[in-house]
């Protein structure tokens, strides 16, 4: 079947929480990075599409209920229009400024420590040929700059506003709750309120950076 909601949103959007929310919903596998970490045999052909390259991407994501955050935020275009009847799911923060803070103490931290560390092992060189391409499409070659980065967080937010359609548009802030994406799903919402996982001192924790940081 393929996934029913594309994510839109970059990584530190309440992704994770995104995911698990949608698994309730959906009953299935959305993806999501750790997607990638668990099946590293996607990794060439994620890669490959952030470069340009066609997937048959029915047959890539059939095991897949839905797709959020990196990855395949950066490809969601090529996504929503394998999927025409999935909607789309736009995940943002407060403003530019906090996703920021989080991105930089989070995802991008740890691949800056990744891309000058250097590795042997094969999983390793793919992932970072993955990471680099992801962040120069997605942010461009200064993604390690506040301002551009930032400039790209909007610019991509805005260019999801303007090319879907309301009607297929779903927009999201951690802490929404379910009422968007119940209502365009056509589902009741659930008993329980939105997992809040993944935040920003869990992400360090569990990647072993030091210190503490913002949200």
């Amino acid at each position: 079947m393929g996934p029913q909601v594309i994510g839109a949103g970059f990584g530190r959007t309440g992704t994770e929480s995104l995911k698990r929310s949608l698994e309730v919903l959906l009953g299935g596998t959305c993806h999501h990075m750790v997607e990638v970490f668990a099946h590293p045999e996607e990794l060439p052909t994620w890669t490959a599409a952030l470069r340009g390259a066609p997937v048959d991407w029915p047959r890539f994501m059939a095991g897949y209920t839905a797709s959020v955050d990196f990855p395949s935020a950066v490809l969601w275009r090529d996504l929503a229009e394998a999927f025409p009847d999935a909607a789309v799911l736009l995940s943002t923060r407060e403003s530019a400024e906090v996703w920021w803070r989080s991105a930089d103490a989070t995802i991008l931290a740890t691949s800056r420590r990744h891309l000058t560390e250097g590795s042997d092992d094969p999983f390793a060189a793919e992932w970072h040929a993955m990471l680099r391409v992801m962040f120069d499409r997605a942010i461009g070659p200064d993604w390690d700059d506040p301002v551009a980065v930032m400039a790209a967080y909007e610019r991509h937010n805005a260019e999801v506003r303007a090319s879907v359609p309301a009607d297929r548009l779903i927009e999201y802030r951690p802490g929404d709750g379910w009422g968007a994406i119940c209502e365009r799903l056509g589902l009741p919402e659930p008993g329980t309120e939105i997992p809040h996982t993944n935040t920003t001192e869990q992400f360090r924790l569990g990647a072993g950076l030091d210190g503490p940081a913002d949200p």
